[in-house]
């Protein structure tokens, strides 16, 4: 049973290879626009790489690039395919390799997909990387002379004026590290000396934090050290006044900032795969009335074009038999090369 049948005649064939091409043209735009997202987003990620744990999260714009690109290769082609339909003698060179074009362009279809898929779950591993990342960038804060670390404070102190945040989760967190180099600590101090001696891993311990942290829409001139001790500030309470510190950690602004941009990119894929997998049905309309044209000298004749030879079911079990029958294939193939190996080794 043939699925969704359609009558063509010439004048609707010639319609639709039109389209087709146009469309296609269309499609490769959208390839363009699709490695260019991929390559801004890796970019993105580049920038802040020194606070990501791993080199995971550049899985789904390396996608988003090569997507891109097969995309600009494969509609450049059927581009080309629905311009020759139009002239019997150039579309007979296409008409072996249509039925394997178009099982390509299922597959790429699928996969594409799946990248959309990726765009929007991508969420959870980026959340992991980057607390990761964050806690150990904070760290390495104070290695202002360690090479391959001296940058780290420039990068943290930058992420947190851009984005508006502070410490990781925190203003917190920068009560848990030490975040003053050694290098501008005055041993001699008995302050100094004794926020040493009282902690246990021997690190200066402060409930302060780096410029950087400070809100400059706060009328208030910004307090960055003794937050906890209201004492050591005039008419401050740091339980119910509202500190002139931004409140949001590092961690949730960079989530919610790729999240949206990979949402956005998300929504963009799925559109361009919804106008592949139109293309995609286009060109197996096409193909099918172009092979059922009951007499080739005579173009205006009618002819019908389909989606799927037989129903679905019926096709998904002869491409599982086929699949069966590659397999078996594959089998006896190897059994008879393992034979004729051994007369030789005998």
């Amino acid at each position: 049973m043939v699925l969704l049948k359609v009558k063509f005649d010439q004048k609707k064939r010639v319609k639709l290879a039109q389209g087709l091409w146009l469309m296609n043209w269309l499609s490769v735009l959208a390839g363009i626009i699709i490695f260019s997202l991929g390559l801004f987003l890796k970019i993105e990620l580049r920038k802040r790489s020194d606070v990501m744990d791993n080199s995971e999260s550049h899985f789904v714009p390396n996608s988003l690039i090569g997507m891109g690109v097969l995309s600009c290769v494969f509609n450049s082609l059927a581009g080309k395919i629905c311009y020759d339909a139009l002239d019997p003698a150039k579309y007979a060179k296409w008409k072996p390799w249509l039925k394997p074009y178009l099982a390509i362009c299922v597959l790429f279809n699928i996969v594409l997909f799946l990248v959309a898929l990726c765009c929007f779950l991508m969420r959870g591993s980026l959340e992991s990387t980057l607390a990761h990342g964050l806690k150990n960038g904070m760290k390495y804060y104070r290695d202002t002379d360690t090479p391959g670390r001296c940058f780290m404070k420039k990068t943290i102190d930058m992420l947190q004026i851009e984005f508006k945040c502070c410490g990781n989760n925190g203003f917190r967190d920068w009560f848990e590290i030490q975040w003053i180099s050694n290098r501008y600590l005055d041993f001699s101090s008995k302050e100094v000396k004794d926020r040493i001696k009282s902690n246990v891993d021997g690190r200066y311990l402060v409930d302060g934090v780096p410029f950087s942290c400070c809100n400059p829409n706060s009328p208030r001139p910004c307090i960055q050290y003794q937050l906890t001790n209201n004492s050591a500030h005039y008419s401050y309470d740091h339980q119910t006044e509202e500190l002139n510190l931004w409140a949001r950690g590092c961690r949730a602004a960079l989530l919610r900032y790729y999240s949206s941009l990979m949402n956005s990119m998300g929504a963009a894929v799925l559109l361009v795969w919804l106008l592949e997998v139109t293309i995609t049905i286009g060109l197996r309309y096409l193909h099918t009335a172009l092979e059922s044209v009951s007499n080739p000298e005579d173009p205006e004749c009618e002819s019908e074009g389909w989606l799927l030879e037989k129903s679905v079911s019926e096709t998904w079990k002869s491409f599982l038999e086929s699949l069966k029958k590659l397999g078996k294939s594959n089998q006896v193939e190897a059994e008879g090369a393992d034979a004729g190996q051994a007369p030789e080794a005998g």
